[in-house]
């Protein structure tokens, strides 16, 4: 019988093998710990660079801030000096503007102290004036009732004088008043009452009797009717009485009354000098201002056209009512197709032993 052999597992071949894996573990312990020593001295050397670069980086943005802040406090300093700039300008602004101000209040005043002066010298200039040549230098005469304002010596008008004890003025206010011509006349009457009392024709009217009361002597009494279709005195309710030319009521009163009236309608010469001799007394003087010859008598005519030879027709009837020995003294305004009426008038004044005048367009 063979005998069997014993196994021993740590056997010579067993030991090289043990061997050689430990130092094949060994083997690759040594390789992979010198790769990452050299893996980690890179990665080092790359951090620390990285990382210089950033400090670096942060050195120079700390000197820039460090820069910006000191620009900042700097344009902070700017900013508070142009505010305090600006703070001063506009306080020397307002002081400036005070001062224009003040020098515009004391040039006005001066330039309205000026004009003042002048009106006044106008005013004085105009009435030596009418004191020096307006009418006859009798003690009678009312050179000092009114002030009239204007150009020119009024003494041209030789031959009318605003004398009498009782004067009366008649004034026509028809439409023909606004104006010279037709056409003129047939526009003015369709625009507003502003521009009809504009008129210049009509402001001359005016005018005149302004001239008329200023020269009344002073102690005269005196009335004033305006007439178209109908007739009403200039001051309402006054129709029956006779005025003061001393008041300056009643002057003052006529005035701005008929500076309110519009002229407008026909013209009817039989009216007023019916109303004119229902007056006590009757008027020793007569002031008739017109500037054409009558339209129609006391009734409206029945047609819309009046021929020349018609309103010759009323003006001689209209004489008729004229109070009995009272002059009518004719001032006659032009009027455009109406060639009869001054020598009508003329003839009138002649009759009556009054004057007549065709005033130019300077007067009064």
């Amino acid at each position: 019988m063979v005998k069997r052999r014993d196994i021993n597992v740590f056997s010579l071949s067993f030991l090289d093998i043990m061997a050689c894996g430990f130092g094949s573990v060994i083997l690759i312990y040594i390789i992979i710990n010198h790769a990452t020593e050299v893996t980690s001295q890179e990665i080092n050397i790359q951090l620390l660079s990285e990382i210089n670069q950033i400090e670096e980086q942060v050195t120079d943005e700390s000197e820039n801030l460090i820069v910006l802040r000191n620009t900042a406090d700097e344009q902070e300093d700017e900013v508070v000096t142009t505010e305090e700039l600006a703070i001063r300008i506009i306080e020397t602004i307002k002081i400036l503007q005070a001062e224009l101000a003040q020098l515009e209040q004391d040039g006005a005043s001066k330039e309205s102290s000026i004009e003042s002066l002048k009106s006044e010298l106008k005013e004085l200039e105009t009435e030596a004036a009418n004191l020096e040549g307006s009418v006859a230098a009798d003690d009678s005469a009312g050179t000092a009732l009114r002030t009239i304002v204007g150009q020119g010596d009024r003494q041209y008008l030789t031959g009318m004088k605003v004398g009498g004890q009782y004067i009366l003025i008649l004034l026509d206010a028809s439409a023909s008043m606004l104006d010279k011509t037709i056409v003129n006349i047939i526009r003015r009457r369709n625009m507003s009452d502003e521009h009809k009392l504009a008129s210049e024709k009509w402001q001359r009217a005016i005018r005149t009797v302004e001239w008329i009361t200023a020269n009344m002597p002073k102690d005269a009494y005196f009335q004033l009717f305006t007439f178209n279709a109908d007739v009403q005195p200039a001051l309402e309710g006054t129709a029956d009485d006779w005025l003061r030319a001393q008041e300056r009521a009643d002057t003052d009163g006529v005035i701005n009354s008929i500076k309110k009236v519009i002229p407008a309608g026909g013209t009817s010469l039989h009216n007023a000098f019916a109303l004119a001799s229902q007056l006590e007394p009757q008027p020793d003087n007569i002031f008739l201002i017109v500037d054409s010859l009558p339209t129609m008598g006391i009734e409206p005519p029945r047609r819309t056209v009046i021929e020349s030879r018609d309103r010759v027709a009323l003006f001689t009837s209209s004489l008729d009512l004229l109070p009995a020995l009272s002059p009518v003294n004719v001032i006659l305004f032009p009027m455009e197709g109406d060639p009869i009426a001054a020598p009508s008038y003329w003839r009138l004044a002649q009759i009556t032993g009054g004057s007549f005048l065709a005033p130019p367009e300077d007067w009064p």
